[in-house]
């Protein structure tokens, strides 16, 4: 089973990327409507909010009157809190109940609309944002729902700004056109994503990037998506787990393959051993084979380790699961301090990088290519931690 979030300010299109995600065969989770179901007349939720705000936010005929609550809880931030404890945990609890009731090949969209706002995104494999113009939106508001002008552009300012939507999400989805474009591209997404990460996650197998060697020029956005995987990885096995965002896409500036490296420090390998159903779980399903780090600095030597791949065809990823305190772990994390620090080192490797892509046509050729450079790194990255007195953070 895949779980997808879908989000998007209001205005922007969402319910039109659910309903056509619903056509091709999504099950749909829809927490408006569950918000609603969990009010609904005879429910514990609506005698809360009535206990809590008054008789007055009730209709005559005991139905909830949305238009009264809303003006008891808009711009009021704390009794907006209170309304979110009373709603949200219901909802939650409902939502998991859908779930548990879906197909296990299912592709379960979670439509949420305050998604960001309430730092759900982690517990998804995938989360989707819809976005348009704001002056679109305000259009659709008005001629749509009814709205004014006024009330329309309060109702967008009340939600998280596109900025912070797409930091907190993995796919962005335009709707500035016409319908048919937007069903276009979410067919698309459907088709090339969706697809094969929910077959890839069910079966624990990984999405192979492809083998023709590419060096893609530094992207800011690598920091950005490291940091969304590492909360899923959070999320999946524990908030205090330690996970580092290491190899050349967190090295600022330096061209690099587009692989997002991460490594999650253990205990022991039994540890490793023991997590590698939940990371599967969670999309980062566990490579065959044996795999083991250079000792680097001690000749003939190496460390084993777990390398785990990533299920979603679209973001690439290495999961290195080292033992805490091995020479492998150490090292990762020295490198990258190392380049960060040293504008000069950096630079020899980007210019290294260059070359050995012109020598090599495919990735594992030129991941041999680059073992007496790491081997040279290895010691140029000790005498600069001596020099600057380096320690590894024992929270990686």
């Amino acid at each position: 089973m895949l779980r997808v979030g879908l989000t998007g300010g209001i205005g922007a299109g969402k319910s039109a990327v659910a309903q056509r995600l619903a056509h091709l065969g999504a099950v749909i989770i829809d927490a408006d409507r569950l918000a609603r179901e969990v009010v609904a007349v005879g429910t514990p939720g609506l005698a809360e909010i009535v206990g809590t705000f008054g008789a007055g936010v009730l209709t005559p005929e005991g139905d909830l009157d949305r238009a009264a609550l809303g003006a008891k809880v808009f711009g009021d931030e704390a009794a907006r809190r209170r309304l979110e404890k009373i709603i949200h945990p219901r909802v939650r609890a409902r939502t998991a109940e859908l779930i548990v009731e879906a197909p296990a090949d299912a592709i379960v969209v979670n439509d949420v609309p305050l998604l960001v706002e309430t730092g759900l995104p982690p517990t998804y494999h995938l989360v989707l944002v819809v976005e348009a113009r704001r002056d679109l939106r305000i259009c659709r508001l008005t001629e749509t729902r009814g709205m004014t002008r006024e009330e329309a552009v309060a109702r967008i300012g009340a939600q998280a700004d596109d900025a912070q939507r797409r930091a907190a999400c993995d796919v962005v989805i335009e709707n500035n056109g016409t319908l048919a474009e937007l069903h276009a591209k979410v067919d698309r997404i459907f088709r090339e994503r969706l697809v094969p990460f929910e077959e890839h996650v069910r079966l624990g197998t990984r999405a192979r990037p492809e083998t023709e060697l590419r060096i893609a020029e530094p992207d800011p956005e690598w920091p950005v998506q490291a940091a969304r995987l590492m909360a899923r990885l959070r999320h999946a096995i524990g908030e205090t787990a330690r996970v580092s965002h290491i190899g050349s896409t967190a090295v600022p500036d330096l061209p690099a393959k587009d692989i997002i490296d991460l490594m999650l420090a253990v205990r022991t390998l039994d540890e490793a051993d023991a997590l590698a159903e939940r990371l599967g779980e969670a999309g980062f399903p566990r490579r065959e084979g044996e795999w083991a780090d250079n000792a680097r600095g001690v000749p003939g030597v190496t460390w084993p380790k777990r390398l785990h791949g990533s299920a979603d065809p679209g973001r690439p990823v290495n999961l290195h699961v080292r033992v805490h305190g091995s020479p492998g772990w150490r090292f990762a994390l020295l490198m990258r301090d190392h380049l960060r620090a040293v504008p000069a080192a950096r630079e020899e490797y980007a210019a290294a990088k260059a070359r050995w892509a012109v020598e090599h046509a495919d990735r594992y050729a030129y991941g041999e290519a680059k073992e007496p450079w790491f081997d040279a790194e290895a010691r140029a990255a000790d005498d600069w931690a001596e020099e600057v007195g380096w320690q590894p953070d024992p929270g990686q």
